[in-house]
């Protein structure tokens, strides 16, 4: 069915173009007739009674003439593809073709004129007055199109007071693909008022009628002098840095902000007004994503069977989704929640339609399915991503955070070691350094648990990774922020001094796939995170991002620190030390010594203090981590 359809659409385009095709021919065809017509009515100062006293000899030549003008030009005009276009698409280089065609032409005319002044004697300026009016004509034919889309365009935004009035930053080649978009669309309702870019050799200049004004120092005057509501960021190849600074100006002036995706667009020319993006706060980070050795990771993944767990949460799924890209002999998707699981397992199935993916059900707290899985699908590589995250709710509910997070870990390193695993790789947080809630302290637990488990286990490597908040994830601040700007306010920040390190998803799965190469045993690899970012700024971009202004369409409201949280995040310990690895915005903190007879007694008193849901299980995890400082009160 999906052929036939195929060969239906082939031929009703094919259909289409020859179409186009003669009807551009009959009109070349009319326009050389006419051209050649009106330079005779020059040669005569346009009187008809002259003309009639000359009739038998240049109607005659007239008449004998055009087929050879016509025939001999769309013939040259077709050699030169001037059929195979489409004029709604014209551009320069069609022009460059047809005077590559009228070059052509001029031996071919001056051969036609001399066979012809044996028999019928036309004037010199019927010969050249024909060949530039053609010229011209035929020019204007394919350029009318698009002349007349853009005068239809101005007009219906001059009409409509709602139409957007552009700011286009970046005067390069994207910046014009787009500024000939919006200027030719019928869909698209705005009008480009100027273009800002830092090159002095391009301001002061007009590109397609619009003003290149000036550098991005320029912004907020130019946007307030040309009553701009929308600036579109049409540099694809910008550094972050550098657009991180020209955003912050943007923010300035309450415009709606938007962006191109990407340098691919300018290879596929599809710089279009439908494939804009609204400025996202990850634009704002101002420093370059993190570059990771693919070669490394895919050697690392290729042929082998891989089991996620917690593959349905925001790391866990995106893990799945690189990894199935990377050839893997079989991906195994363990998580608790069904439609998590349900959701990964659909997209993966449309996306990769040739992995063997194997789905299932389960806690990790669950010793006996564990065991089952390890035993059965013997992984060669495991990741484990589940834990419960959120730190007020696990304030609210320490045990659990003991149960899943560092009995959950405990057991399913265990099954792993048993089933002889190559590599396990723990996500953990920035919060385990120096915690002051249980989330963070039952995370380091967990980063104790696998150092422990790599001195007991010579056959298989265990390491954690460690980073900072990410981007996006289920349950980050950034989707909280949206949720309250779109309720229309108040945006809740604990405290306006709170710093966090932020990366984006698919840099903290980077990272966590290189650890995985990188992996010996018993490291704790790190993140280079760049400068931390204050959420309360955070906050305030956000909402100028959403087109409001802080604190004036959208209050922001300080409610104070929560229960074991800090104004500032750690990445590594003090005696943890830092060691650089291939790639340099990976670290490596050392293993710490430690008793493991005695941690491994104390992970016995944790479990059996979180099943009895014990008041005391803050006190016996400080026991333990001596750097956990949590309020007694």
């Amino acid at each position: 069915m999906n052929t036939v359809k195929t060969e239906k659409e082939t031929d009703k385009s094919t259909n289409h173009a020859l179409r186009r095709a003669l009807t551009l021919l009959a009109l070349d065809a009319v326009l050389l007739a006419l051209s050649y017509f009106f330079a005779l009515l020059m040669r005569f100062d346009f009187d008809l009674d002259d003309i009639v006293n000359n009739m038998s000899e240049y109607v005659l030549g007239y008449c004998w003439s055009m087929p050879y003008w016509i025939i001999s030009s769309c013939v040259v005009f077709y050699c030169c593809r001037l059929y195979q276009g489409i004029p709604r698409f014209a551009s320069v280089s069609d022009l460059l073709r047809i005077m590559e065609a009228y070059i052509l032409l001029i031996p071919v005319y001056v051969a036609g004129a001399l066979f012809m002044r044996g028999d019928v004697r036309m004037p010199l300026s019927y010969y050249v007055g024909g060949y530039g009016i053609s010229l011209m004509a035929v020019s204007f034919s394919r350029f009318a199109y698009r002349i007349g889309i853009f005068v239809v365009s101005k007009r219906r935004t001059r009409k409509n007071e709602q139409a957007d009035v552009v700011m286009i930053i970046g005067a390069g080649d994207a910046g014009r693909m787009l500024l000939r978009e919006l200027n030719g669309s019928e869909k698209v309702e705005a009008k480009v008022a100027c273009i800002i870019d830092d090159d002095p050799n391009k301001q002061g200049h007009f590109i397609d009628g619009v003003p290149v004004v000036g550098g991005r120092q320029e912004i907020v005057s130019a946007a307030e002098k040309y009553g701009v509501t929308r600036i579109i960021l049409a540099i694809p190849t910008i550094r972050k840095k550098d657009r991180r600074e020209i955003l912050d100006i943007c923010q300035q002036t309450a415009c709606k902000l938007q962006i191109i995706p990407g340098v691919y667009q300018l290879v596929d020319g599809s710089v279009t007004s439908g494939k804009m993006r609204d400025v996202d706060v990850t634009d704002l980070l101002g420093r370059e994503e993190i570059q990771v050795n693919t070669d490394e990771i895919l050697s690392d993944i290729r042929g082998k069977t891989i089991l996620v767990t917690g593959g349905g949460g925001s790391i866990g799924s995106e893990l799945c989704r690189q990894i199935a890209h990377s050839a893997p002999k079989r991906l195994i998707i363990f998580e608790i929640y069904e439609n998590s699981a349900y959701a990964i397992q659909q997209e993966l199935k449309r996306s990769v339609p040739d992995l063997d993916l194997v789905v299932l059900i389960g806690s990790v707290r669950n010793t006996s399915r564990v065991r089952y899985i390890m035993d059965t699908y013997h992984p060669d590589v495991v990741f484990h991503a589940a834990a419960h995250k959120h730190v007020p709710l696990m304030e609210d509910s320490p045990n659990e955070a003991i149960k899943n997070n560092v009995l959950g870990t405990y057991k399913t390193a265990v099954a792993a070691a048993s089933a002889g695993v190559k590599k396990f790789v723990l996500i953990s947080t920035d919060k385990a350094v120096n915690p002051t809630n249980i989330m963070g302290a039952s995370k380091r637990l967990c980063e104790m648990v696998v150092q422990m488990m790599d001195r007991r286990s010579p056959d298989t490597s265990f390491v954690a990774v460690r980073f900072g908040n990410v981007l996006g994830s289920n349950g980050s601040v950034i989707p909280l922020f949206k949720e309250q700007i779109a309720a229309g306010g108040p945006v809740t920040v604990t405290d306006k001094r709170i710093i966090r390190y932020f990366m984006t998803i698919p840099e903290a799965v980077a990272l966590v796939l290189q650890a995985s190469y990188y992996a010996s045993g018993g490291e704790i690899f790190v993140l280079d995170m760049g400068e931390p970012v204050s959420i309360d700024e955070m906050a305030r971009n956000l909402i100028r991002l959403s087109g409001y202004r802080p604190d004036v369409d959208i209050k922001i409201e300080y409610t104070g620190l929560r229960p074991g949280e800090k104004l500032y995040e750690e990445l590594l310990m003090d005696e943890e030390g830092m060691q650089e690895t291939a790639n340099k915005k990976i670290h490596i903190g050392k293993p710490i010594e430690m008793d493991d007879v005695a941690f491994q007694k104390a992970l016995m008193e944790l479990d059996e203090a979180s099943r009895g849901e014990s008041d005391r299980i803050r006190q016996l995890v400080s026991e333990i981590v001596p750097s956990y400082h949590y309020d007694k009160e």
